[in-house]
């Protein structure tokens, strides 16, 4: 049998709900998390469609006639057009992240931070999807299915889509700047801490101290970086308000990281590759849509020098991922010596070797269960008896070897009198001794 190891995770990082499914099983539940995404995204279609509807007034007048006395007035066409759409999507995006939360749990990973991980790639797949191109292509799925049923005609659909300056700039004031105050403000975990001391008279717990929510905050930064690059060809008004989004943003999560979250376990920085690969597709989509511009202007040349640009983003990408991405993936050995060298210097290493007994223990707080040894007679004419041979082995075995919370209340001690009984039984019949 073949062993499938992995690098274990920090200790604060172990997600134990997860730690008794078996290898096989893996692959099973990756397959239909996937799909279960899968279909979700384009469920999702549904609420996106009716949304995009809104933005289009010829179409509400026809639809809902009552309507048509009050979008005849400037300001109320205004708000139904422009800013109530991106405030429905907003309010339907709040429910993506529990639920992709919930298929990465799903998964079956082992720490907290894969599971974060995971579901903060599903969380970026959906938006920029749902977000971008649905909102972009046009207004239902079967448009878009035909709009992307010629290839060599998507670099047009996209120039000719993506000046939505309205509705993008108005999803970065309702989803950039507003989420950017209520970030600051934390007015759920203000509400919670108030219940708790106030009306519950509970002590403060560092239990109830959050990290910071990859899944949630990665993917709207990453999406609000594609509206920028992909914008700034048509639609160059959105760029100020990015840019004060960013600059803001930047102040905020620099606050939220030194004073209000709790980092409870260290990522590894692998969230780079994630930022840095939606970094390289938006530039390659944004070069994309500069060749359909080029290709609606008439002017080939222009075309001609955006295809090697696409070429050599590529190439770079790739060198990249040669270069670079082992490093996320592996740790050179020199560095791992400089760790241990430092540690055996600052003396470091004895106390690190002390905690290793305890350093997984699910519950921290739970003693060792003892085990008793046995005793058992064995023959009359003085030969080595079964308490003397078994006195010497639990002398070299510690006693906390099958200690784990999950143990108590099971006759540990009698199950290892009789695992020891059985095995000098069978030790005495290979040798052809009467039992």
């Amino acid at each position: 049998m073949r062993w499938v190891t992995s690098l274990a995770p920090e200790r604060e990082d172990i997600y134990w709900s997860n730690l008794w499914l078996p290898y096989k099983q893996l692959w099973i539940r990756r397959i239909a998390t996937l799909l279960g995404s899968i279909v979700f995204m384009f469920l999702f279609l549904i609420p996106v469609t009716f949304i995009q509807g809104l933005t289009q007034l010829e179409q509400l007048q026809q639809r809902f006639p009552f309507l048509r006395g009050a979008l005849k007035k400037k300001f109320m066409s205004q708000i139904i057009t422009g800013y109530l759409p991106s405030v429905i999507l907003q309010i339907f995006l709040y429910t993506v992240p529990p639920i992709m939360m919930r298929f990465s749990t799903l998964e079956g990973p082992i720490s907290h931070s894969e599971r974060k991980r995971s579901a903060c790639c599903k969380v970026l797949y959906f938006t920029i999807w749902n977000v971008f191109f649905v909102n972009v292509l046009s207004g239902s799925a079967i448009s878009q299915v035909i709009s992307l049923s010629s290839p060599k005609d998507i670099p047009v659909q996209l120039a000719r889509a993506v000046p939505l300056a309205t509705f993008f700039t108005t999803y970065v004031l309702t989803s950039g700047w507003a989420s950017l105050s209520s970030e600051l403000m934390q007015l759920f975990g203000l509400m919670w801490n108030f219940i708790r001391r106030y009306i519950l008279r509970m002590k403060e717990d560092s239990d109830f101290l959050f990290s910071f929510p990859y899944h949630t905050e990665v993917p709207k930064v990453l999406l609000f970086g594609l509206l920028g690059f992909t914008c700034s060809v048509l639609a160059p008004l959105i760029l100020p308000f990015l840019l004060l989004y960013f600059f803001l943003g930047y102040i905020v999560y620099r606050n939220q990281f030194l004073n209000v979250y709790c980092t409870k376990y260290d990522t590894g920085g692998l969230y780079w590759p994630i930022a840095h690969n939606t970094t390289i597709f938006s530039i390659v989509l944004t070069q994309i849509i500069c060749l359909g511009v080029f290709g609606l202007k008439k002017s080939p040349v222009a075309a001609g020098f955006t295809v090697p640009l696409i070429i050599f983003t590529l190439l770079f990408n790739q060198y990249c991922r040669k270069r670079l991405l082992p490093l996320f993936k592996t740790f050179p050995a020199q560095i791992l010596m400089d760790m241990d060298n430092e540690d055996q210097q600052s003396g470091r290493m004895e106390d690190l070797h002390n905690r290793l007994h305890s350093a997984y223990f699910q519950f921290h707080d739970t003693g060792d269960i003892p085990l008793e040894g046995v005793h058992t007679i064995g023959r009359d004419d003085g030969s080595s008896t079964s308490g003397e041979s078994n006195s010497k082995e639990s002398a070299h075995q510690p006693e906390s070897d099958m200690s784990h919370p999950t143990l108590e209340g099971l006759p540990v001690s009698q199950l290892r009198n009789a695992a020891r009984s059985l095995s000098f039984i069978v030790r005495l019949q290979k040798r052809g001794l009467p039992v």
